[in-house]
């Protein structure tokens, strides 16, 4: 049985619901993506790192039977999420795996195509994890990856204290946990080192206002990491409670204009 709590962010109810409304959000960039990369009808395609799935549901959707969506997730808790929702959707294409990228191995081989978002910035050693999903891939196949280039793009006009804290004490518990949210700027360089060749990157990055959906990404993080931290003993109630009163602030100045942390996308081939 996994431990949850070795989840940065946990694996409760909130944070499903949360990873959802990310998924949205994220979701015009990420079919995108996917399209570029060639990912269609009769793929096989991993999802490392599946966490509840939303990805693998898209996924199967587009590669539709006979291809196939592998989805790796070390999560017992997410594993069930994704099974109930693939059944739901009547998808019997989706391959639930329990597997933690660190220490298990890779047993599919020879997929068309891997997909990951936001997993390297918590591992303690993602090279090696690339270099892994790396030899699971095809000749010709591809790499699309979504990760962080400048977690610290993060940010708020007219600016607001107590939120350019959260940004930095998020950035300085992220690292003391052993990740690195600035991940993209390790990866680049190693890409040609595990048998990868870069096809394509570009950055994402969004400006919004409050009445933009793409501020609930952001906002429904916020509270809840600032309540964690305090819980934890990171930080204390009060600092908790002043930044999710700057948070509503924030959202109350209707001209109020947040930058969202830098995102690289990345597309490799397999050499």
């Amino acid at each position: 049985m996994t431990d949850e709590k070795n989840y940065y962010l946990g694996t409760h109810d909130a944070e499903i619901r949360r990873l959802g409304l990310q998924h949205r959000v994220w979701r015009p960039h990420v079919l995108d993506a996917w399209r570029r990369a060639g990912i269609t009808t009769g793929s096989t395609v991993i999802d490392a790192g599946a966490g509840p799935g939303y990805a693998s549901l898209d996924l199967a959707e587009i590669v539709e039977e006979p291809g196939k969506v592998v989805a790796l997730e070390r999560s017992d808790r997410f594993l069930q999420s994704l099974t109930t929702a693939a059944k739901a959707r009547g998808l019997g294409n989706i391959e639930p795996r329990s597997c933690d990228l660190v220490t298990d191995e890779i047993t599919q081989t020879n997929v068309d195509a891997i997909w990951i978002r936001w997993v390297f910035a918590f591992l303690s050693d993602p090279i090696a994890v690339l270099e892994k999903l790396s030899n699971a891939i095809r000749p010709g196949g591809v790499f699309v990856i979504h990760e962080y280039m400048d977690w610290g793009t993060l940010n708020w006009t007219p600016g607001h204290p107590a939120l350019t804290d959260f940004v930095n004490v998020t950035i300085r518990e992220w690292r003391g946990s052993g990740g690195e949210p600035d991940i993209a700027v390790q990866l680049l360089p190693m890409l040609s080192k595990v048998g990868l060749r870069l096809k394509e990157t570009r950055p994402i990055i969004h400006a919004v206002r409050p009445s933009n959906y793409v501020w609930r990404w952001p906002a429904t993080f916020i509270p809840n990491h600032a309540r964690d931290l305090a819980k934890s003993g990171v930080v204390t109630d009060a600092w908790a409670t002043d930044v999710i009163k700057a948070l509503e602030a924030a959202e109350a100045n209707g001209d109020t204009v947040m930058t969202t942390p830098l995102v690289m996308e990345i597309i490799a081939e397999k050499i």
